[in-house]
């Protein structure tokens, strides 16, 4: 089944967790935990979070130089997260670096091994900045494939784009390369800070892995229902 990763955008792990308790109920239950709830908690909330057997995406976009990537990454491994990111802008040593961490910090903690994510163009990047602002000459997609072409010859398990890059990633790079995708919205949602949106229906047709979703659920009247309901579109109704 393919995830649907509950952001959890909350500030602190008391509104977290006051949040997540009427979804005790869903079994295999998957968050993204992103920088300000981890840069506020800290190691302690990932903990928690694998406790109550939730599968976590540590999304922390590491980008540093390929040394200093591999040593967080190695520390990252004892979190026991399912997933994490890096930005594929860093290279493929940098990329490589991660892997090689992540799998070390494995052995040593004895956990999992984590999936390697590398991000590509942020959902929040219109064609416009990435000529304008990014000096790219070349078309979102193209952009977006070259980026995941790295990230797949460096180690990397997936990528984070827009679904409307993932057929081009499919096609171009790898069609087992996993593509996570962000900038999820209902019909009735407004599409905020993100560019590059579709629907969940629309990112199953385009080939989707998994979605990301942040304020559809978290803001919803029922955020269980809401989430239900996004678990079925994207899995085609099973």
């Amino acid at each position: 089944m393919k995830p649907v990763f509950i952001a959890l955008d909350f500030p602190t792990a008391a509104k977290t967790f006051e949040f997540l308790q009427t979804f005790s109920e869903i079994n295999n239950l998957s968050v993204k935990v992103g920088m300000e709830l981890f840069y506020r908690e800290g190691p302690e909330i990932i903990k928690k979070l694998r406790q109550k057997n939730i599968n976590v995406f540590l999304d922390l976009k590491l980008h540093d130089i390929p040394h200093t990537v591999e040593k967080a990454a190695f520390q990252l491994a004892q979190l026991d997260v399912q997933y994490t990111t890096i930005h594929a802008l860093g290279g493929g040593k940098m990329i490589q670096a991660a892997r090689d961490g992540l799998d070390a910090g494995s052995k040593q903690y004895h956990t999992k091994t984590t999936k390697l994510l590398a991000v590509t163009q942020l959902t929040s990047t219109s064609e416009a900045q990435l000529k304008v602002e990014e000096q790219v000459d070349v078309s979102m997609p193209e952009s977006v494939s070259h980026l995941a072409n790295i990230a797949y010859q460096s180690g990397a398990d997936g990528v984070i784009a827009s679904a409307l890059e993932d057929e081009f990633i499919h096609k171009k790079v790898n069609k087992n390369l996993l593509c996570i995708n962000p900038g999820i919205r209902l019909n009735s949602n407004n599409n905020d800070d993100q560019k590059r949106v579709v629907t969940p229906i629309k990112a199953r047709q385009l080939g989707s892995d998994g979605i990301v979703v942040g304020r559809s659920i978290t803001k919803a009247d029922n955020p269980v229902e809401t989430y239900k309901m996004i678990f079925a579109e994207i899995n085609g109704g099973k």
